[in-house]
């Protein structure tokens, strides 16, 4: 019942999975040598991290590793296939689940100064994310996520005497992935990792794609200096352009892509 992609543009009957489920999952994306660049980038960006479960953002900034990672060819397409060509780069979150953690909380993502849920039924595709496994994810407990298949088109939530669970419905999903591999998911997906029992701790890196005007999430601006130094397609997935006409009236500067 996974609902697995190819890297890679995004097929038709990949399109039909995303849609029906909320999520993709794509196998083997990364090379051991960037699994290992990106887990130790991500190390360094927690070296001071004790909590449980913790989330820093903007680490592109100063780790080539996860800059990388911001437009990878094996994703990126599908992002372009779900978004019509005019998206940012929200933020790029690095997270750690401890080692032995029993760390769960079900929730959609979006905003919880108002709820994407708000806006309309269906719950709009508002936060597109990409989330890389760094660390083995290959049975339970080892800090999985757990997706409710399909949950971003129900007008119900789940119940909230649930989201502590470790089964929070009978239908859920509990992902099972080498590191490399990629899940991208809809925002309204109810989702919540699971307890991490192993003796190390779980590493995945998080990007988040949206709408050009939705405000950042993970910074108020970006470093000037990343800006001068990486690519035009990266600078202008930061969503750094002057402003268009309010409330983005007169559209934004088309993406550089390569094609």
């Amino acid at each position: 019942m996974l609902p697995i992609a190819q890297p890679g543009p995004m097929t038709d009957d990949e399109r039909f999975m995303f849609e029906s489920f909320g999520y993709l999952m794509i196998e083997d994306v990364l090379t051991d040598q960037e699994i290992e660049d990106t887990l130790e980038a991500s190390k360094r960006i927690h070296a001071d991290t004790t909590e449980v479960w913790r989330q820093i953002g903007k680490g592109f900034e100063t780790e080539s590793a996860i800059e990388n990672l911001i437009d990878h060819p094996a994703v990126l397409p599908k992002v372009r296939a779900l978004y019509s060509d005019q998206f940012v780069l929200q933020s790029a979150w690095c997270t750690v689940q401890k080692a032995n953690s029993g760390s769960i909380g079900w929730h959609q993502d979006g905003s919880g100064m108002y709820q994407f849920s708000k806006l309309s039924y269906p719950l709009p595709l508002l936060q597109l994310r990409a989330s890389y496994s760094l660390t083995d994810q290959s049975h339970e407990m080892m800090g999985n996520m757990m997706m409710i298949p399909g949950s971003h088109r129900s007008p119900v939530p789940l119940p909230e005497h649930q989201r502590k669970a470790l089964k929070a419905s009978p239908i859920q999903h509990n992902v099972l992935c080498k590191a490399g591999a990629v899940l991208l998911f809809h925002n309204g997906m109810w989702h919540s990792p699971m307890p991490n029992d192993q003796d190390f701790d779980r590493y995945n890196m998080h990007y988040i794609y949206s709408p050009p005007w939705v405000r950042r999430s993970d910074r108020f601006e970006t470093s000037a200096e990343f800006l001068e130094r990486t690519t035009p397609l990266r600078r202008a997935l930061m969503g750094e352009y002057d402003r268009p006409d309010a409330p983005f009236g007169g559209g934004a500067p088309p993406i550089p892509f390569d094609d």
